[in-house]
């Protein structure tokens, strides 16, 4: 089971990684392009054993965006292909370095200017997140690295 959990606002990274096509899944493992397309992601999993090699995964041990965009794919967790395409072609590496890694004013902002009704999204989010809590899978570091930029 998992024992940390992320910022409920990697969902929407997950939903633009989808929505941008940067999500390729592969028999065992997905390959998991970052939205400014800098980086590239490994994720593993077997049975209910999951791995990433994504910053949040690897150092922080809790499951990142291209791990919850996996799980969405793969049916695990609820996806909201709607509003999945309201956060298409948005680069989250610029904007969480714009507000530091507060990723609450980061969505916020993003909601903001792209005119998402936040209430309708917040519901959404809680829904996706009450389901990532009660996935019975394990979390485990990946074998690789966090990539480096391209």
């Amino acid at each position: 089971m998992m024992k940390k959990f992320p910022p409920i606002e990697k969902i929407l990274e997950a939903y633009t990684a989808i929505a941008d096509g940067h999500v390729k899944l592969e028999n065992d493992q997905a390959l998991v392009t970052s939205s400014n397309e800098a980086k590239t992601y490994t994720v593993t999993f077997h049975d209910n054993t999951y791995t990433s090699n994504d910053n949040a995964s690897y150092w922080q041990g809790y499951l990142g965006y291209p791990g919850i965009a996996v799980l969405m794919l793969q049916g695990k967790l609820p996806y909201n292909k709607e509003l999945a395409q309201q956060f298409a072609r948005v680069d989250w590496n610029k904007i969480n370095q714009e507000y530091k890694r507060n990723y609450a004013q980061a969505a916020d902002a993003v909601m903001t200017a792209k005119g998402i009704d936040k209430k309708k999204a917040e519901t959404e989010l809680h829904h996706v997140y009450d389901a990532l809590k009660q996935l019975p899978i394990i979390i485990k570091r990946g074998s690789l690295r966090p990539s480096k930029a391209n």
